[in-house]
């Protein structure tokens, strides 16, 4: 009798075993056709408006440029990803060429369409809300919240360095590594220093929040407070410190900030 129920007992258990793995597997197999379909729903989105956007102005076109790399990109992962992460990060570069083919739109005066899901890479980034100028070892840098004849590079906001750069309108894609611009390296570091001083970059939530996420202590006293950086001469690279990116400036991922550029 013994026996009998040792053998029953372990009959329930191996049973269970098997049930339970045919179930997770199960599971994993819903989630996984469940990120594709939705990665592939937002690449095909931005396939569309690849296609059917046109217009001459140097911001619609770089915008333009920057949603069909990103188009590419997502398509390569797509065609590669296997597993949960990688159709994750396809979505995320299908995101981030519709978020440039929004602004693509904005530049063209129509519609910009809904709103898009939030960006990973440009969360608690904030969005510039005011036109700035800067002079950088005399070349003159501009950025703000709306595309313009000298502001034709739009970028969705990300990190540099971990350092939050707001979504916005610039004269030059200095978060480039390259540079094509002709900024170099170490006038791309100084870029990115005049735009992460909260006088400058204003990333929507002003100057007390900026301190707070890391503007503030060491940050505060390389550029000597606001007047510093706000709108004139950021002065020679000493007063910055290029030491503080350690680089030309990398992002992660497949780009600048994964994916493509970004």
């Amino acid at each position: 009798m013994e026996i009998l129920l040792a053998v029953i007992f372990v009959a329930l258990l191996v049973g269970g075993l098997v049930w339970w793995r045919r179930e997770s597997a199960a599971r994993e197999a819903r989630s996984l056709a469940d990120v594709r379909a939705d990665a592939q729903r937002w690449y095909e989105r931005l396939g569309g408006q690849v296609m059917n956007l046109h217009g001459d102005s140097p911001a619609v076109r770089q915008a333009l440029v920057d949603a069909g790399e990103r188009y590419n990109a997502a398509g390569s992962q797509l065609e590669q990803a296997r597993t949960v992460h990688q159709y994750r990060l396809a979505r995320e570069t299908a995101l981030e060429g519709l978020a440039y083919a929004r602004a693509a739109r904005i530049a063209l005066g129509i519609d910009p369409g809904p709103e898009l899901p939030p960006l990973a890479s440009a969360e608690g980034t904030g969005q510039l809300t005011r036109e700035r100028e800067v002079n950088v070892q005399g070349q003159i840098v501009r950025a703000g919240p709306q595309p313009g004849e000298g502001t034709p590079y739009y970028y969705p906001g990300g990190r540099y360095q971990g350092r939050p750069v707001p979504a916005g309108w610039y004269s030059t894609p200095w978060w480039k590594t390259a540079l094509g611009a002709g900024a170099g390296v170490l006038g791309g570091m100084l870029i990115a220093d005049a735009l992460f001083s909260p006088a400058f970059a204003d990333p929507g939530y002003g100057y007390e929040a900026g301190y707070q996420e890391g503007f503030g202590g060491e940050q505060a006293g390389d550029f000597g407070g606001a007047g510093d950086s706000g709108g004139g001469d950021l002065g020679g690279a000493g007063d910055f410190g290029g030491g503080d990116f350690g680089g030309a400036g990398d992002f992660g991922g497949a780009g600048d900030f994964g994916g493509g550029d970004f």
